[in-house]
């Protein structure tokens, strides 16, 4: 998937230490993007970094972004990087306590999931909005869920945070889009991460694709030249897809 398609664009990921979010890091940086991780932990932030193709274009910010301070501790960091964003990832995100009922959901765990999964994500594009305005042909990528189309039983506030996540996704891009700034979605479907496996402990994580193999439809959206605004897309329609074509 290396094509340089993403050469001089300056990319944020939040959430990308690991599973889907270092996946599309590394799809990023295969297509010459500069990388700026985000994770809570500063270790393994470094080690994730480090994976990355030519580990010295990229760099991370630390920040955890299930307090109130997270989202303004990130757009900080990224700001004493940068003056300009290119393009937004939303990939943080958590999958809350499974199988529970709503009549039996704690309440705790529901603002938990709500606050990070919908409340950050609004939060740090509003905090790093003067960035995009600079960027160029900025693109804001949201991490949505077949489960904010039509909600299941079990799937509790991640479930109602991913229907959120679309309707955040095509509010921002009716407001933004005179300023052009794109801004998209994309179900990543199952995936052969973590959270799927505890979603999922009876699955085979073999038969799923992985992080990077998911990665070729957010390269696309990065791109300076798409022009696709208020979108849900679908990553498995793009697995094995060329995004510079």
């Amino acid at each position: 998937m290396s094509t340089g398609i993403l050469s001089n664009r300056i990319c944020l990921i939040t959430g990308s230490s690991r599973g889907i979010g270092l996946g599309v890091a590394r799809g990023f940086a295969e297509n010459g993007a500069s990388v700026i991780l985000h994770g809570r932990d500063e270790n393994v932030l470094r080690q994730s970094s480090a994976t990355l193709v030519d580990p010295v274009k990229h760099t991370y910010v630390a920040a955890d972004l299930n307090t109130a301070q997270g989202p303004r501790i990130i757009a900080e960091g990224f700001l004493r990087l940068h003056e300009r964003l290119d393009v937004l990832v939303h990939s943080a995100g958590i999958l809350g306590p499974p199988g529970i009922p709503l009549a039996e959901y704690p309440a705790e765990s529901w603002k938990d999931v709500l606050h990070l999964n919908l409340t950050a994500p609004f939060l740090v594009t509003q905090a790093l909005l003067p960035a995009l305005r600079k960027g160029d042909h900025p693109s804001v990528i949201f991490v949505s869920s077949g489960l904010g189309y039509k909600g299941r039983a079990g799937w509790g506030a991640y479930s109602v945070s991913k229907f959120g996540v679309e309707g955040l996704n095509q509010v921002w891009a009716d407001e933004l889009e005179a300023e052009g700034i794109r801004v998209n979605a994309v179900n990543p479907g199952g995936t052969r991460t973590q959270m799927r496996a505890v979603a999922y402990p009876q699955e085979d994580p073999m038969t799923l694709p992985t992080p990077e193999d998911i990665a070729s439809v957010f390269v696309w959206l990065a791109r300076a030249d798409t022009a696709v605004t208020g979108q849900s897309l679908e990553a498995r329609d793009w697995v094995g897809r060329d995004p510079a074509i």
